[in-house]
């Protein structure tokens, strides 16, 4: 999961409303898909041009645009002549280092989201910017790359399944928007699991490598909190009522989405409580290893000093000691040292000292 943010010194200098790709390319080309429909009908179709898009604008019904691919600027800057939207939309679009956000320009809104998605061989959590443009019987969604996030969506217009076809731009926007959110469930169900058998290996077994991946999944929390706790505020101005783009009908669904943004958010508070606690886990563990591991040598210790202490006695090699000429004197040193040590513990074990 890459953290660092996209190299903004490229805009230096450009006039605002420029603009400019910041991020990975994560499409080879850009895409264009138009959605329309209503009650009785969907039509689906590829647009190879920007005007192609606007054929079904004044139709009745509700008209999806898809664009996948940032990176060609010139194709969004003729979405922006085509539909009137503020340069500084243009310019944000491409600049994949923005935060979620909800921008009201009066004829639409403007809403930027975070997709995230998790490579379950590697682990690893990556983002991609998502834009939308929500208007008049128009939602224009704005994608990094293909990654089919939006084709259940898709499908239930298609196949004329449940209210969506029924209600306007705003509920379809919602649909987008809950479809990224319900995806965050997933990703913070595999990044509990890593938590769980993390904290397992810490209190049984605590190595270095532990304190790494310790340090890396702080990492990725912190990352994932930058990308999903300024969605609350999205969702709680789209559901204040404030626009007329947004009808009262729509405002219940908002209001579950904004429900499982909380839900979302307290998971990573609880995480990254669980985190900072493992740390304190991983340090006791540690200490209690050395401990352990200082009371069987201390132990060994204590058991041969008197040990020592015999054989340094009859190692001085005095000539006048009666013990040296003994025919049993060698054996017997030898089993007084043995008692001494059996003894010794016994000793221990009563005192539950081992």
């Amino acid at each position: 999961m890459s953290q660092l943010a996209p190299k903004r010194s490229r805009k230096a200098g450009l006039p605002p409303g420029t603009p400019v790709h910041l991020g990975e390319r994560k499409s080879e080309t850009t895409r264009l898909t138009l959605l329309h429909y209503n009650e009785q009908r969907a039509v689906e179709q590829e647009c190879k041009t920007v005007q192609e898009c606007l054929a079904l604008r004044d139709s009745p019904g509700v008209s999806w645009i898809n664009i996948t691919g940032l990176h060609e600027v010139e194709t969004l800057a003729q979405f922006g002549a085509a539909f009137n939207l503020h340069p500084l939309v243009i310019e944000d679009i491409p600049n994949t280092d923005q935060r979620p956000k909800l921008e009201d320009y009066g004829e639409y809104l403007y809403i930027v989201i975070k997709r995230l998605s998790n490579d379950t061989t590697t682990n690893e959590i990556s983002t991609e910017q998502i834009s939308l443009i929500l208007g008049h019987n128009l939602v224009i969604s704005f994608l990094e790359s293909d990654n089919g996030i939006f084709n259940a969506t898709k499908e239930r217009i298609l196949g004329k399944r449940g209210r969506i076809c029924n209600l306007g731009a705003d509920y379809l926007a919602y649909a987008l928007m809950d479809t990224v959110v319900d995806n965050y469930f997933a990703i913070f169900e595999r990044l509990g699991e890593r938590i769980e058998v993390l904290q397992e290996t810490i209190i049984s077994r605590p190595i270095p490598a532990s304190l790494q991946t310790l340090h890396a999944l702080k990492r990725e929390l912190l990352f994932l909190r930058k990308s999903v706790w300024p969605l609350r505020e999205v969702v709680s101005g789209m559901q204040r009522g404030e626009s007329t783009l947004i009808h009262k009908d729509t405002w219940f669904y908002l209001r579950d989405v904004y429900d499982h943004t909380i839900h979302v958010i307290d998971t990573i508070e609880t995480y990254r409580d669980m985190l900072a606690s493992m740390m304190d886990i991983y340090l006791s563990s540690l200490s209690i290893r050395l401990n352990e591991v200082m009371k069987v040598l201390t132990i060994i210790a204590t058991i041969f000093l008197p040990l020592t202490f015999i054989v340094g006695i009859y190692g001085m090699n005095f000539h006048h000691m009666p013990e040296l000429g003994w025919r049993w004197g060698y054996p017997l040193v030898l089993l007084v040292m043995a008692g001494i040590a059996a003894g010794m513990l016994v000793f221990f074990r009563r005192r539950k000292w081992i």
